[in-house]
């Protein structure tokens, strides 16, 4: 029996990276999927592969940030299916910039090498649109997605809400991201609060916070901005020795979206391979 048969589902950023593994691993089990991003190219690929799995797919254009353009997403999505059952949201952004790149290869070398302690120097020169930006396609984009499946879920006593926030919202050792690591905070602190506040109309609200995820993004910036010894000294930071990829998060997807998670609320989950999170 398949886990999320005849459910429908929307995984906001579906299109590429983490979102397409789970909006495809939601389809192998039986679940019709919604996706949105800003290229619709990009959406209508994965959505043909989410229709090769025998389920309906349905592309949506959508920039999260805005709370009218996911109103509309939402009048179509309940136009086409009727419902929603569970809401992934997954679209984000980070600091994949030069700069940013930059500053996360010092953060390695200030906690992986010896020598004298010194401030990074990030948050003073951050602009107000580099900390703006980020909290409106973050946090902005999970309030206004959430509030939309709330107004159907709580009239049907059942949904699922599944977060995708990251380990540098749990750990202490994200300062090369102060602006994303505040962002993906915040949605920390939604999920807990939120999952105690629905959990009484049969909704249950969790989030994922993966380690280090080797997305193309990743990979085409700051990995390739890596050395070898850098490359090496970034592995040390995880005791199972490599980075993640998204296999490693789509069964736990799957598990917060069926039937076998209804106990539980507003858990923060880290598959990270071992690396210690400080608080």
């Amino acid at each position: 029996m398949k886990k999320l048969k005849d459910r429908v589902a929307l995984i906001t950023g579906g299109g590429r990276g983490l979102g397409q593994a789970i909006a495809l691993a939601y389809a192998k089990e039986g679940a019709n999927v919604a996706i949105c991003g800003r290229n619709i190219g990009v959406l209508e690929e994965t959505a043909r592969q989410i229709e090769a799995e025998g389920v309906e797919a349905l592309p949506l254009t959508c920039d999260v940030s805005s709370s009218a353009q996911v109103h509309a997403m939402f009048e179509k999505l309940l136009n086409h299916f009727g419902t929603i059952d569970i809401l992934v949201n997954n679209a984000g952004i980070f600091r994949s910039d030069p700069a940013g790149a930059k500053d996360r290869i010092n953060h390695l070398d200030l906690v992986t090498k010896p020598g004298p302690r010194y401030s990074l120097g990030i948050t003073k020169s951050l602009t107000d649109e580099q900390w703006h930006d980020m909290f409106r396609v973050n946090v902005d984009g999970t309030f206004y997605c959430t509030r939309e499946a709330l107004r159907v879920m709580e009239s049907k006593h059942y949904g699922k809400i599944v977060n995708i926030v990251s380990i540098s919202g749990i750990s202490s050792r994200s300062s090369h991201s102060p602006n994303y690591a505040a962002a993906k905070g915040a949605i920390v602190a939604l999920t807990r609060s939120l999952g105690h506040e629905v959990a009484g109309a049969g909704i249950t609200v969790n989030a994922i916070a993966p380690g280090y995820l080797m997305t193309e993004e990743f990979k085409n910036g700051l990995y390739n901005a890596m050395n070898e010894d850098q490359r090496q000294r970034l592995l040390q930071l995880v005791p199972l020795g490599r980075l993640s990829t998204v296999d490693d998060y789509t069964p736990l997807a799957v598990f917060l979206a069926s039937s076998d998670s209804d106990y539980l609320v507003g858990q923060i989950i880290s598959p990270n391979g071992g690396v210690v999170i400080e608080f």
